[in-house]
């Protein structure tokens, strides 16, 4: 028998309630993203600049892997993990924010496909995006002042 959750109201929270207790979350944020070929997207992250930092080093063997580039870090599985979707998928775009919109896109010219940008957005953000070998988006954006 399945129990059903059930929640009551909840109070407003305000910069004076006393009861209130609030943990600070790192600015660190890792996705982890399920992938149809770890060598087709090790390689495609490594045009990227990124460094495999996790997972072991033949990748031909790997179910996942880690890469980083700067503070970004991606995290790659080849098989589902419990309770997601069998094949990649994600509904969004994943943004990053790199020093110079314009300097970025100049490295990946010639490397990657832009499918959008660079250009400002009607939001008032100069962005570019790209697609990797899993269908994901990955959008690199600057505030334009």
């Amino acid at each position: 028998m399945r129990r059903r959750l059930t929640f009551g109201p909840v109070a407003p929270l305000t910069s004076n309630s006393t009861n209130m207790v609030r943990t600070t979350l790192s600015p660190r944020l890792t996705p982890a993203l399920l992938v149809r070929d770890m060598d087709q997207t090790l390689s495609f992250y490594k045009l990227l600049g990124f460094e495999q930092t996790g997972g072991p080093p033949e990748s031909t063997s790997a179910t996942w892997s880690e890469v980083r580039r700067d503070s970004i870090v991606l995290q790659f599985h080849t098989e589902a993990p419990s309770g997601t979707l069998a094949t990649p998928s994600l509904s969004g775009t994943l943004y990053m924010y790199p020093e110079s919109v314009e300097a970025l896109a100049d490295e990946f010219r010639g490397k990657v496909e832009f499918v959008w940008g660079s250009e400002v957005m009607e939001y008032g953000m100069r962005e570019f995006g790209i697609q990797d070998p899993n269908d994901y988006f990955l959008a690199f954006a600057e505030s334009v002042d």
